[in-house]
């Protein structure tokens, strides 16, 4: 059973910078590939970011790239998104998930932290 716990949520202005944390426990050797998705009020889960575990291939959706970056710590088995220029179509309930391959289906999910950008 692998457990992923987000944190760093909160509530910034416009313009602001936030860093969210998810941290995994358990057996989260299987892990390969783990993903930021946020869902804003009435709207689908979209896919913000995403990292590989082993050489740290990335990926971004068009509506945070240069905005938001994304890293690991192998070590502490934790993943990042660290996020600048907020605004406030950025605000949604933030949620991390891993899988065990560079594509398919997510197996494991957080609990999801929320984020407002307020103007």
């Amino acid at each position: 059973q692998v457990q992923l716990v987000e944190s760093g949520g909160g509530l910034v202005q416009a313009g602001g910078s936030l860093r969210l944390s998810c941290a995994a426990s358990g057996r989260y050797s299987g892990i390969w590939w783990m993903g930021w998705f946020r869902q804003a009020p009435g709207k689908d889960r979209d896919l913000v970011s995403g990292i590989r575990f082993s050489g740290g291939a990335t990926s971004y959706a068009d509506s945070v790239k240069g905005r938001f970056t994304i890293s690991r710590d192998n070590a502490k088995n934790t993943v990042y998104l660290e996020m600048n220029s907020l605004k406030t179509e950025d605000t949604g309930v933030y949620y991390c998930a891993g899988r065990r391959a560079d594509y398919g289906p997510y197996d494991y999910w957080g609990q999801g932290t929320q984020v407002t950008v307020s103007s």
